[in-house]
């Protein structure tokens, strides 16, 4: 993918914030957010070991259930009782990258959203190789990174700063309507939804785009947030699997009501260890219809 080429487009009409779903047929965040707390969906997750214990609590805050098993001989039988299945390349190890194609391949088998979040790909060899493995071999509902790591695994190569990204590549009202069109064109590449974060965050299945303007500068300050995102947007999917796309903005969008949330309730000596659990804490407070009320989006 030319990915320069599409930063050369012409921007597209800007529309004001408003609800993602004003119209009657379609349904709104907190039916989404309300199916999570229904269904309870059981999640795996090969995750990490830095933020494991996080993307779990998120899991249980926000009403799914989380499972953890990344050993070969047992993930392809956990990813048969499982919702939805979250597989994030953080702690890469070749131990995991064939538990990663077993699960996959197996939820794939049974219908069950796969969620990719292809943690500083662009960082070394063996990340980028197991990312484009995973993509030929695993058919991905939903794939989650920021800015930098989807340019790196739409070119094949690249680097990125560590779990960061670069500080060029941050999504701002200049370069939105670019990030917009990259981010249609990969998802309609890779047929699957595409979702970007930043400051604004970029929600695309190839057609249609929702740019999220909640959040806090605050949540770059710990690591595992974006773990954290990959987890809820795997049980929105799971618990709305006729709707990935929506499912994933609306988990965008909680998380980063979360952080705003989260950034309010501290106090001059709390720090970013405080702000990681308030986070958490702001989502099992947080009912469907705080998000419907308090979510900021447009269009495009």
């Amino acid at each position: 993918m030319d990915f320069y080429a599409l930063f050369s487009k012409q921007p597209t009409p800007r529309m004001p914030y408003r609800n993602l779903f004003d119209d009657k047929e379609d349904i709104l965040f907190k039916d989404l957010f309300e199916n999570v707390k229904e269904k309870h969906p059981l999640i795996h997750n090969i995750t990490n070991y830095v933020t494991v214990h996080d993307c779990a609590n998120i899991l249980i805050a926000c009403g799914a259930a989380p499972i953890m098993a990344d050993e070969a001989e047992e993930v392809e039988e956990i990813a048969g009782i499982c919702h939805g299945l979250n597989i994030n390349i953080g702690t890469l190890c070749r131990r995991t990258i064939s538990s990663m194609l077993i699960a996959g391949k197996r939820a794939n088998a049974l219908g069950r959203p796969v969620v990719l979040d292809p943690v500083g790909v662009g960082a070394s060899t063996l990340r980028m190789d197991t990312a484009l493995q995973l993509l030929e071999e695993v058919k991905f509902t939903v794939i989650k990174g920021n800015i930098s790591e989807m340019k790196a695994l739409a070119s094949g190569g690249g680097t990125t700063r560590g779990v960061d990204a670069n500080l060029a590549d941050r999504i701002t009202e200049d370069n939105l309507y670019q990030v917009v069109a990259f981010a249609k064109a990969f998802a309609e590449e890779t047929r699957t939804v595409i979702a970007i974060t930043s400051a604004i965050d970029v929600v695309s299945d190839g057609k249609t785009a929702y740019c999220i303007h909640n959040g806090h500068p605050m949540m770059e300050s710990y690591t595992g947030a974006g773990c954290q995102l990959s987890a809820l947007v795997t049980a929105f999917v799971a618990a709305n699997p006729d709707r990935p796309l929506e499912a994933t903005a609306a988990a965008v969008a909680t998380m980063g009501l979360a952080g705003e949330i989260a950034h309010a309730r501290l106090s001059e000596k709390d720090g970013n260890a405080s702000y990681s659990n308030y986070t958490i804490d702001a989502i099992y407070n947080m009912t469907p219809e705080d998000l419907e009320k308090r979510v900021k989006y447009e269009v495009r």
